[in-house]
């Protein structure tokens, strides 16, 4: 027995990990919706979890009472699915995919490490990603440096706005941020029954303001509410400001002042020309880069959903401001999503679902790069995890849209803290490259002269009459071309930023895939897809306690078992395969087995085809007599 498994283990190596595979396009995507026991009769007698069909007009009119409420109705319309956070917690340390950093010295917050099996996990996805866009979209990847020059990220306006508001506690001196504070106050004074329907109202206009709030409007805010520390209830101070980017000086005199990158964008941004170059001077192209950015927050909380040190995947698209059709755009163009506009929100509607194509005609979506980035968004998220019926575009409104940003939409996953922004996908127009172009004095000189190596490239045998007729040009004709060159368009080209929060979308990942055996609330386990599961398949013998090790490889997310059982010594020489949602296993033969893991793995079979051409496994024909 234990050289047939040895045998089948060796053949398993040589399985792939991940592929790509073709696009699955939901063209339904219902919404979890709670019950709707705040004064909504209809509903009172149903579960206090459902799902809602928003084109059904008899839902309409069921929420119609609840049009003019963004938060409230969000609150209302979030499930309750009694999710255990603690329960998903415990296994994701107990098997150590991630836990807090430094842990035995009493932890920092915000920042997180990853163990063995986060580690695979993560590598998964970042290498899913890498498929899905740079390869398939033939992107040019980068990697540039942490540590960036005070000049640079002046120039991008980071030293001067990248900032947060914050309050501290006037006895303890802990702080808040003080948007996060006013919104968390607000809420608990909806919440309470006791509140007058006029004050509720006055609330919920205020709601969607809170993250465009100035300094001012923040502390009139709190004095208006009498707003104090949320632990210790003490008074708390004005708002100030609070840059978010952690200072430090590069090299030994420390006269050159530098900061931990926020962001890895502007990375790709000042390797533009050398980009540009690369893709042979042509327009569109896309940089990409995956790497760590941080973030000096004020009050890091809820995990992994606001650390101070995390890995961020972005794509800077390069194209014509005059011209931002896709040329893929009509493979997406019919990909229902789910949208909540900046409109739906401030009259207190609904997110609806619309088509990427319907969405872009009618503008809501500004041009089709954007659009089709959205779509590819969508696709990756869903491929990777996340639960499509959990899964919205939220467009920004004006108050909170970056003065450069012609567009900009946030991929938010629903998670038990709430709708959570995963992915941003923004049109930054050419604001960026604008901005290095300006400190660095880049100028551009086009001169009159002829460029021998060029021309001979080009034109080959005739070049060297070409370069003799441009050096014989007499003056007017030579300010004629001149002028001519000059009626040239030239244009500082737009950018469409996909910008992806790693350890956000992983967490959303865990969250909508962690799951509780039927009948046994200790059993819990995660079915994270193969794509990006740690191991693909699992290999034992049925000696022991079997049920066991299926449980301790549920828990770290393996998709598939192979069990070498007593049956197996005998010829043709088989054993079974264990799928992990199902639990449901069929007998194959041995030869078989890594082929038909790595197909599963890969997803170019289904395990539903597998079962109607295996014989399903019942119990073993021989004992151990």
């Amino acid at each position: 027995m234990s050289r047939l498994m040895k045998s089948l283990a060796i053949r398993l190596v040589h399985i792939g990990k991940t592929c790509y595979i073709n696009r699955v396009i939901f063209t339904s995507c219902r919404l979890l919706k709670q019950d709707l026991s705040l004064g909504l009769s209809k509903l009172k007698a149903q579960k206090s979890s459902i799902y809602l069909d928003m084109a059904d007009p008899e839902v309409e009119a069921v929420l119609a009472p609840l049009r003019s409420a963004v938060k409230e109705q969000e609150l209302a319309l979030t499930p309750k699915d009694n999710f255990d956070r603690n329960k998903l917690e415990d296994l994701l340390k107990q098997k150590f995919f991630y836990d807090q950093s430094f842990a035995i010295y009493g932890g920092v917050n915000g920042l997180y490490d990853f163990g063995p099996m986060g580690c695979a996990v993560k590598a998964n996805l970042l290498d899913a990603w890498r498929n899905f866009f740079i390869l398939e979209e033939q992107m040019l990847q980068v990697d540039c440096a942490m540590l960036t020059p005070e000049p640079v990220l002046v120039a991008s306006g980071h030293v001067e706005r990248f900032q947060d508001y914050m309050v501290k506690d006037m006895k303890t001196g802990e702080c808040f941020r003080a948007d996060h504070l006013i919104e968390a106050h607000l809420e608990k004074i909806l919440a309470d029954k006791k509140t007058q329907a006029e004050k509720k109202d006055e609330i919920r206009s205020l709601m969607p303001l809170i993250d465009g709030m100035s300094k001012d409007d923040m502390g009139a805010t709190l004095k208006k509410y009498d707003m104090k520390s949320p632990i210790t209830g003490n008074d708390i101070s004005e708002p100030m400001e609070f840059n978010l980017m952690f200072a430090t000086s590069i090299g030994p005199t420390g006269h050159m002042k530098g900061y931990l990158r926020p962001e890895t964008a502007q990375g790709i941004f000042v390797n533009f020309k050398r980009l540009l170059e690369f893709h042979q001077g042509k327009l569109p192209f896309a940089g990409a880069q995956i790497g760590n950015s941080f973030r000096n927050e004020i009050s890091p909380r809820s995990g992994l959903l606001r650390v101070r040190e995390f890995t961020m995947a972005e794509i800077e698209h390069f194209c014509d401001p005059s011209n931002k059709d896709h040329p893929k755009f009509a493979s997406v163009a019919d990909l229902e999503v789910l949208l909540y506009s900046a409109c739906n929100q401030m009259d207190g509607k609904p997110p609806e679902k619309k088509t990427i194509g319907d969405a872009v005609k009618s503008k809501l979506i500004a041009n089709e790069t954007l659009g089709y980035f959205m779509a590819r968004i969508f696709l990756f998220m869903v491929k990777c995890g996340v639960d499509p019926k959990r899964l919205r575009f939220r467009q920004h409104l004006n108050n909170e849209m970056a003065h450069y940003a012609c567009d900009c939409w946030d991929a938010e996953t629903r998670t038990s803290y709430g709708w959570v922004e995963c992915v941003g996908c923004a049109d930054r127009s050419c604001y960026d490259l604008t901005q290095h172009t300006k400190a660095t004095g880049t100028i551009d000189v086009v001169e009159c002269a002829p460029q021998k190596g060029v021309l001979g490239k080009v034109f080959k045998k005739e070049a060297k009459a070409i370069t003799d007729y441009l050096s014989n040009l007499a003056e007017d004709d030579v300010n004629n071309l001149e002028q001519k060159l000059k009626d040239i368009e030239e244009f500082v080209p737009s950018v469409i930023e996909p910008s992806f929060g790693i350890g956000r979308i992983l967490y959303s990942i865990f969250e909508h895939n962690f799951a509780v055996r039927e009948g046994d609330e200790q059993r819990t386990y995660l079915r994270l897809p193969p794509l990006i599961a740690p191991y693909k398949c699992s290999v034992d013998d049925s000696s022991g306690s079997i049920g066991r090790r299926y449980a301790r490889t549920d828990a770290i997310a393996v998709p598939y078992g192979i069990t070498i059982d007593f049956d197996s010594l005998k010829a043709p020489h088989t054993a079974t395969l264990r799928e992990r949602d199902s639990m449901k296993q069929i007998r194959a033969p041995i030869a078989d087995l890594p082929e038909l893991v790595r197909d599963l793995s890969q997803q170019r079979r289904s395990w539903e085809d597998v079962l109607n051409n295996y014989p399903l496994f019942e119990q073993q024909e021989a004992s151990k007599n």
